[in-house]
């Protein structure tokens, strides 16, 4: 049988994120999205859900109160950005605390676990971990509202993004994007394993860096300085990198 679904979260890219994954696992079935705590409670006293995707951080009433006042609440994983629920949410009982940005490999080490709950271990899930990966940061995208409209950027293009104080651009094989953001922003939401924070006005895709030094990295014609107190851990990931790649 399907594990029944629901995704409750304030951030539209984080309800896409979430959604896409569950889609991709052939045991899960989503019946729900919904952008409120509030809603969330009307939807689990008329629906079946057997795994709540729940984030912390809501208007009005948050992920943990929302939990607190469910009579029999279904399995919960935490979804959030702040690292200081962690403890209250164990004590609640939840199955996992995944923080943003999630990784689909993070996403799939939490339905393991509710597969072990539920006694069903999937052994293939491990199997094919590696090749859905690959297939959902292909398919990943952000919109960015630039020029009075939401233009859609796949992370797979991004080259690098650069700050503009109150704004971003953000560079691509084939285009370049401006838009109203802030760069702390951006880092939160790209998954980490794919793009780091080189300086304080850029961040890199490491897939597309094809030369570095101490002090700049070289991508597409493009030279980015390495920020003095960015330096020690970005040399520490590229060395990583060219060591798996050995």
């Amino acid at each position: 049988m399907k594990i029944r679904c629901a995704i409750v979260d304030d951030e539209p890219l984080a309800l896409d994120v979430l959604e896409n994954y569950i889609q991709k696992i052939d045991k899960l079935e989503l019946v729900a999205r919904v952008d409120n705590a509030v809603e969330a409670f009307n939807l689990l006293n008329k629906t079946q859900v057997d795994l709540l995707f729940l984030d912390i951080q809501m208007p009005r009433l948050t992920g943990l109160e929302l939990l607190k006042n469910i009579f029999r609440p279904p399995k919960v994983i935490f979804t959030t950005a702040y690292r200081e629920y962690a403890l209250e949410g164990y004590e609640l009982d939840v199955i996992d605390y995944l923080l943003k940005p999630i990784s689909f490999e993070r996403f799939l080490k939490a339905i393991n676990k509710v597969y072990m709950l539920n006694g069903q271990m999937n052994p293939n899930l491990s199997m094919q971990g590696s090749k859905l990966m690959e297939e959902s940061y292909t398919d990943a995208f952000i919109y960015l509202k630039a020029d009075k409209k939401m233009v859609k950027v796949l992370l797979k293009d991004i080259l690098y993004i650069e700050s503009l104080k109150d704004y971003i651009r953000v560079k691509t094989s084939t285009k370049s994007v401006t838009a109203y953001q802030r760069i702390s922003y951006m880092e939160e939401k790209l998954p980490e394993d794919r793009f780091m924070r080189i300086h304080r006005s850029y961040i890199v895709s490491k897939q597309k860096v094809e030369a570095y030094s101490t002090t700049h990295i070289e991508l597409a014609n493009k030279e980015v300085p390495i920020g003095r107190n960015y330096r020690s851990a970005v040399l520490k990931a590229l060395n990583q990198n060219n060591l798996m790649k050995e």
